[in-house]
């Protein structure tokens, strides 16, 4: 797999990377997305997590596409080939990013499967515009007001997501995700997954994807809002609005030796949803299941997508 970039190791061009999909732009929320597409038939919308972009979905796109899927991976604001605004990354406003995105691609709705930070959106989105939401999956998070608690509550998950707390500092955060060329990225991947490790070249890629000026900064803008805003009117806000049940089939994946998202956290988001919920937990898997047993994960995900009966 080659990477297409003719403006530096640092380009834009450098996150469309070649393959069986296409690349292109689309506009939605007052903001430019980068979308990688590929096959035909009803949407799956696919959203990446920290500290990676779209091509974490590289296995997925081919196994949804072959499955009779329109398969798109977008990459969030401010990462990866999509703009860089100066703000805009509150959770609500990432989730409008997502249903924009469904509408610009004139498709009446979308199965969304979210992973990580995506998967946060993928929660919210569900709320915010149910009726552009089908079907839900989402990998490696707990729904919004269960990942609250936790955070707030749970000893243990607070020491896990220890990174988290870090990204509150002004400007050091964003120094240190780019120094030695992005080396930390690297060390979070190889850290978060199971044995079944990431490659190099795969490593390299996230690395260099991270060291496009501003990106740095536009990844950790989620996590300071979660925090910061949990006191704040917005938040309170936000959080009053993630009451509201989910309503769509959901598929809740995870893995059984996540290191940062405890699977305990996680089991109990199906209290927030009013819709057949299926919990998949892949034993021997850490926070990138989607990366580390693609097979696994695909199957279970195309299965689930084609299911008549969801709530079996």
């Amino acid at each position: 797999m080659t990477v297409a970039d003719s403006s530096g190791p640092w380009g834009l061009s450098g996150v469309r990377i070649e393959g069986p999909w296409t690349h292109r732009d689309v506009a939605a929320n007052g903001a430019r997305f980068h979308i990688a597409e590929m096959g035909d038939g009803p949407l799956v919308l696919l959203l990446h997590g920290f500290p990676q972009f779209w091509w974490a979905w590289r296995h997925q796109l081919p196994a949804l596409a072959e499955a009779g899927f329109r398969a798109v991976a977008m990459d969030l604001r401010g990462v990866g080939g999509s703009d860089r605004t100066p703000r805009g990354y509150d959770p609500g406003n990432l989730a409008l990013d997502v249903t924009g995105v469904i509408r610009s691609l004139g498709e009446p709705d979308a199965a969304l499967v979210g992973h990580d930070l995506g998967g946060y959106l993928a929660w919210t989105a569900a709320v915010m515009r149910p009726k552009l939401i089908r079907r839900l999956a989402v990998c490696s998070m707990p729904h919004p007001r269960r990942w609250r608690s936790a955070m707030v509550a749970d000893v243990r998950q607070t020491a896990d997501s220890s990174y988290i707390w870090g990204f509150q500092r002004p400007w050091l955060p964003e120094r240190q995700l780019v120094a030695d060329d992005a080396a930390l990225v690297g060390r979070l991947v190889r850290q978060w997954s199971g044995p079944r490790l990431p490659d190099d070249e795969a490593v390299g890629i996230y690395r260099r994807a991270m060291q496009i000026p501003s990106t740095a900064h536009c990844s950790i803008e989620p996590y300071r809002w979660l925090v910061r805003s949990m006191a704040r009117p917005d938040g309170v806000q936000f959080y009053r609005r993630m009451k509201r049940p989910v309503r769509v089939p959901t598929l809740h994946l995870h893995g059984s030796l996540d290191p940062v998202m405890r699977t305990r956290s996680a089991a109990g988001s199906g209290e927030y949803v009013e819709a057949p919920y299926r919990w998949r937990l892949f034993d021997g898997l850490g926070h990138f299941p989607h990366e580390e047993d693609p097979v696994a994960f695909s199957t279970e995900l195309v299965n689930w997508l084609k299911d008549p009966e969801p709530d079996r």
